[in-house]
């Protein structure tokens, strides 16, 4: 191909007829082996108000994945057009390889490969180039990856085995794959004890599944155990991301281990209890099962005296996986201490940045009897008579010790506030004190709500683990085809294993000070639910919980400060409340020995208020949409005059509107705040370089002004007299366009061909006078 011929090619094109063919020359099956366009991050989700959008710029895109088997991709390629060097796309492709933790990445033009080898010898060099002809077999890049990995021969087969693949091909994330393939790695060079960290959110059971599937298939565990401490999360487990292993799958009841089946689901509360009779898990062998997996195994399975910790010490010989979200390093507990360093961890912080995981934004709510405090007056008694201690009650006696009602009602009536200005329909998950306040605060929201809860007494409900109507109605509350419940006041039921995918806003009326608990609350709202619109979550937060976000454990590397057997240890401090569902429970964490004090007439007020959002950094930022937008559009354009120059000569403005859009920048949510009738030129200028700005009818009136159309026939300037029309009411993107030629005024002119042949003499004299109408709306732009 002629070089000039070869440089007008486009970037698919030198795929297609360079890159791909050497790589199939190479050995490379394009069926399994061959991934083209994979979308390892979809971009974060940008939030500013209550409106969104995915920052696609941030989006990251591998042109090839080159995988060995299914489940293991060995190498990436990057490819560019021939106006680039062979290896301009080499950096790019080995961020993917990064993230990906592969040894080999490529990048190429069409004129050749440049490469990056990680496991390159002493001596040899990391970086070459060489011809098209010269790509790597399969073979050499799999014992790239096996150097770079450590596997040695006897584990290959086990590393080999595939994944499950769905009947709608549904695949795991690039995350997963990591997390699933460090696993099984470690499994095959014979490690007994393994963590997995990944935020609330990222799918753990599914990767839990993928796990066992291919250790189950391999042969390497027959038997397995996966532990449980809530009816819940086994029965979601059972009918969601285990069901392809249908009838080899039971789950533990009847308080009996069936040996007829290979995979069991258990609650470690089914398996055993205080009395020795309790422990049927020791009805069957200690070697009966070769792997079990712990789920949510922060929750205290690693203390020496957890009941979990008890069934893990009897299957001692299985492979043992520990999942959680929010590792638990105290000077009392660690589960790090017992499973080892996590193999892999993924955050929430991660999770927000790559896109998968639902930013949020932060209301922090001061209310002048918490941040004040209230001091009851001489004599002064409570609703039942009783005299008041005369002492200073602050933020953690609300609602705990004291109970004002005009409190719970002033948080009921904002938390309505916001629901009614955003959507009524969004479901909450209020977080309360102990059970009795959530009580309250159901009270409080019903009354708050009006006819949202007259017109269904479900609106509302209290689902605590004392309430078998509310526990009754958490399936329909996680459903996100079910309209009802929409809020839910709790107190720790719904802390953590409900997966509440399309919650919307988390309320916290609720002093905190477990980081885990914290994680586990914050998890509630993670989850991104695109069919159902949800693309962020609203913290609002009355008593200061969220000061734990600025605490470097927040997302921060576990660190292990437990050391059995240290005589130093001091004395561990209370324990934290138990599950409301936990066995024997009655749901209550009420202290005990504590009779609160109930006051009707003390009036409260919210005294200050401030919104936060997610940082690029991961941290709250105070920051209106306006200014983030400002910021972006510096970013692309330093100067007024530069995005002036781009503008002008732009033959399509909606190229520019669409770039921005990819920096997470709509246009429509910068008119809300600026105005509707400003034109899209002047909103851009407006908010990143402080012009002043004029409407779409102004500029319009300028351009009539100046006898312009004077030079055209009368049909033609009739046409351009209409798009100017349509540009003051609608804006550039319309007449842009060429079906704007079939609106009202245009079709009484004539058809579009009509008007471009007869009017303007054909199509490009046609778009020439549509970029001078152009020039005409924005040609003084620089001058004023």
């Amino acid at each position: 191909m002629d070089r000039r011929d070869k440089l007008r090619l486009s970037e698919i094109d030198i795929c297609d007829l360079f890159i791909t063919p050497a790589i199939k020359s190479a050995g490379w099956d394009p069926l399994t082996q061959i991934r083209r366009e994979v979308t390892l991050t979809p971009g974060p989700v940008i939030v500013r108000g209550n409106l969104s959008s995915r920052n696609k710029k941030k989006k990251k895109f591998a042109d090839y994945v080159l995988s060995w088997k299914l489940s293991l991709p060995i190498a990436i390629v990057e490819a560019k057009d021939n106006n680039f060097s062979v290896s301009h796309g080499l950096q790019q492709a080995l961020g993917y390889a990064d993230i990906l933790q592969l040894p080999s990445a490529f990048s190429s033009n069409g004129d050749g490969f440049a490469s990056h080898n990680k496991t390159a010898a002493a001596g040899e060099d990391i970086e070459t180039e060489f011809p098209l002809d010269h790509f790597p077999p399969p073979h050499e890049l799999w014992s790239r990856y096996k150097t770079f990995h450590n596997i040695a021969d006897q584990e290959v087969a086990l590393v080999e085995q595939p994944y499950h693949v769905d009947s709608d091909g549904k695949e795991p994330r690039y995350y997963q794959v990591e997390a699933i393939n460090r696993t099984v790695e470690a499994i095959a060079k014979g490690q007994k004890r393994i963590l997995l960290v990944m935020a609330t959110g990222t799918g753990k059971t599914y990767t839990t599944f993928q796990i066992i599937w291919r250790l189950w298939k391999a042969r390497k565990a027959k038997r397995i155990l996966f532990l449980a401490d809530r009816n819940i999360l086994v029965d979601q487990t059972l009918v969601n991301d285990f069901k392809p292993f249908g009838a080899v799958m039971t789950k533990v009841k009847n308080r009996k281990v069936d040996p007829a089946y290979e995979v069991h689901l258990a609650l470690y509360q089914a398996l055993t209890g205080q009395e020795e009779s309790d422990k049927i898990f020791k009805s069957v062998s200690r070697d009966f099962f070769d792997l079990i997996v712990v789920d949510e195994c922060h929750r205290g399975s690693a203390a020496e005296d957890s009941a979990w910790r008890e069934i893990l010490d009897y299957f001692n010989g299985a492979v043992q996986i520990g999942m959680t979200a929010t590792p638990k390093e105290t000077e009392y507990v660690s589960n790090i201490t017992y499973f080892g360093d996590p193999v892999y961890t993924y955050t929430l912080k991660q999770g927000i940045e790559d896109g998968f995981l639902a930013p949020y934004k932060v209301i922090r709510i001061d209310i002048d009897r918490d941040v004040e405090g209230w001091t009851p007056p001489p004599g002064m008694v409570d609703d039942l008579g009783n005299q008041v201690e005369e002492r200073e009650y602050n933020q953690r006696d609300m609602d705990r010790i004291l109970v004002l009602n005009q409190r719970t009602k002033l948080v009921a009536e904002r938390v309505m506030k916001l629901l009614r200005a955003t959507d009524p329909m969004s479901k909450t998950i209020i977080f309360c004190e102990d059970i009795d306040h959530a009580e309250r605060m159901r009270k409080a929201i019903v009354n708050a709500a009006g006819d949202l809860a007259r017109n269904n007494s479900k609106y509302v409900m209290r689902i605590t683990g004392d309430s078998t109507e509310g526990k009754a109605e958490l399936d329909r509350f996680i459903d996100p085809e079910e309209p009802y419940p929409v809020i839910a006041t709790t107190s720790q039921l719904l802390t953590t294993g409900v997966d509440a995918k399309t919650c919307k806003l988390i309320v916290l009326d609720r002093t905190i000070n477990s980081m885990t608990m914290f994680k586990q609350i914050i998890g509630r709202g993670t989850r991104i639910d695109e069919d159902n619109n949800k693309f962020f979550f609203t913290i609002m937060d009355f008593k200061k919980a969220t000061e734990l976000f600025r605490d470097p454990a927040f997302d921060g590397e576990p660190v292990v400060i437990y050391e059995p057997g240290n005589d130093d240890d001091p004395v561990p401090p209370d324990p934290e409340p138990e599950d409301e569902d936990a066995p024997g429970g009655d749901g209550s964490d009420d202290e005990p020995g504590v009779t609160k004090i109930r006051i009707s007439g003390v009036d409260a007020q919210i005294i200050a208020e401030q919104i936060q959002y997610v940082g690029p950094d991961g941290q709250l930022i105070t920051e209106s949409y306006r200014e983030f937008a400002r910021k972006q559009i510096i970013s692309e354009y330093r100067s007024l005059d530069q995005f002036i120059q781009k503008w002008r000569v732009s033959d399509r403005k909606k190229a520019i509107i669409d770039e921005l859009e990819e920096h997470g920048i709509v246009l429509s949510n910068l008119a809300d705040e600026v105005g509707k009738d400003i034109g899209d030129f002047d909103l851009l200028c407006h908010i990143a370089y402080d012009q002043p700005p004029l409407t779409r009818r102004e500029r319009a009136e300028k351009v009539k002004k100046r006898n312009y159309f004077a030079k055209y026939g009368d049909k033609a300037r009739a046409v351009l007299e209409g798009l100017l029309d349509k540009y003051a009411d609608e804006g550039i993107t319309t007449i842009e366009e060429t079906k704007v030629l079939r609106l009202t005024p245009f079709a009484d002119i004539g058809t579009p061909t009509e008007i471009i042949n007869g009017a303007f003499g054909g199509k490009a004299k046609y778009e020439q006078a549509l970029n001078e109408l152009e020039d005409q709306i924005y040609g003084q732009a620089s001058n004023e």
